[in-house]
């Protein structure tokens, strides 16, 4: 063979693979172009207008692969799973109540990322944005949305071990005024002033009064419901044993997560709900571990998320033990349901 033909083959070859190459480059094109449309057989997700005044309807993350994957959506609560309309605001964690919502957002760096709180309005404007000194964890609104609170990992990324540390805020939404952690609060535990350099807190969540709220305790190995007053400046300790509290809508229980003896360090969780007035514990019918802070969907139900095939999905179990989990939602996190604004009770 010439060095002619041999150039005419090397050629040849050349091209066929090149033809190949953009042959399957078109087809992997095409596959994801209809999987960013209709999500790999998932939810369809479509731009739209969302606002937090829209009674009866589910805002949550999305975590559909596609381009609104993180996005703000909204969706009917009667109908979780449906198709979704998406806001175009990026957030890793949300929550929002009475026309107020607070989105913890990742602020991509050339080096590294650092992090923010937005306040948002009904409309999903920014009327305030905070610094968080971590990797964003834990958000809540109060009732009324006067109040937004969130917790930051700023010392690793897990609470099922030991080694983490965390920064729990609280903002006044109106003022602006920051509390940038709750450990300038005097703690009583025990009926006595309790100081220690280990202490961390998380998982706020408020009542009705724009004064009570509730949040985790952790010191010493030990977990800890604590009660905080905003004008007193204090947190007492309530319960043991109790991680991530989510108070119901009527103030009168709250759905946790507790440590339980015999499941593995990297999933020891099982889901509870606590009755503030008498102390009964009742175990909820999710047999799985959940690392979450449970949302009331109403009076009966719990919402939490769990792993899933893109992050996370949804789920729901009734309050009173009874019944089972069952999914509500894929490719899903950090759910809100919307209600009626609220006064101060």
């Amino acid at each position: 063979m010439t060095v002619r033909s041999r150039i005419l083959v090397l050629l040849s070859a050349v091209v066929v693979l090149a033809g190949v190459a953009l042959a399957s480059v078109l087809h992997a094109s095409a596959r994801a172009d209809r999987r960013d449309h209709t999500q790999a057989g998932g939810p369809k997700v479509t731009s739209g207008e969302v606002t937090l005044t829209a009674p009866g309807r589910m805002v949550f993350r999305n975590m559909a692969w596609g381009p609104h994957r993180d996005e703000l959506t909204t969706v009917p609560a009667s109908d979780p799973s449906g198709p979704r309309t998406a806001s175009g605001v990026k957030c890793l964690r949300f929550y929002a109540a009475s026309g107020t919502g607070v989105c913890l957002q990742a602020v991509h760096g050339p080096v590294s990322d650092t992090y923010r709180a937005l306040i948002l309005d009904a409309r999903l404007r920014t009327t305030a944005h905070y610094d968080v000194p971590g990797i964003p964890s834990r958000a809540r609104v109060s009732p009324t949305g006067h109040f937004a609170a969130w917790t930051a990992f700023v010392g690793g990324d897990s609470y099922a071990g030991t080694n983490f540390s965390t920064r729990a805020a609280i903002a006044d939404t109106r003022t602006g005024k920051l509390i940038p952690s709750l450990e300038a609060f005097r703690i009583i535990k025990d009926g006595h002033t309790y100081r220690a350099a280990d202490v961390n807190f998380w998982g706020v969540t408020f009542a009705a009064d724009d004064r009570t709220f509730y949040a985790t305790l952790a010191t010493k190995g030990h977990t800890y419901l604590v009660r905080g007053d905003l004008r007193a400046r204090t947190v007492t300790t309530v319960h043991t044993n109790l991680e991530c509290p989510s108070l119901s809508p009527d103030g009168t229980r709250i759905a946790y997560k507790k440590r339980v003896p015999g499941l593995p360090k990297d999933a020891p969780w099982h889901l509870y709900v606590l009755d503030l007035r008498t102390m009964r514990e009742t175990p909820l019918a999710e047999p799985r571990s959940v690392d979450d802070q449970a949302v009331w969907r109403d009076a009966h139900t719990i919402v939490y998320a769990l792993p899933g095939d893109y992050g996370a999905d949804l789920y729901q179990v009734p309050a009173d033990g009874t019944g089972r989990a069952r999914r509500i939602s894929s490719e899903a996190v950090s759910p809100a349901y919307l209600g009626r604004p609220r006064s101060p009770a």
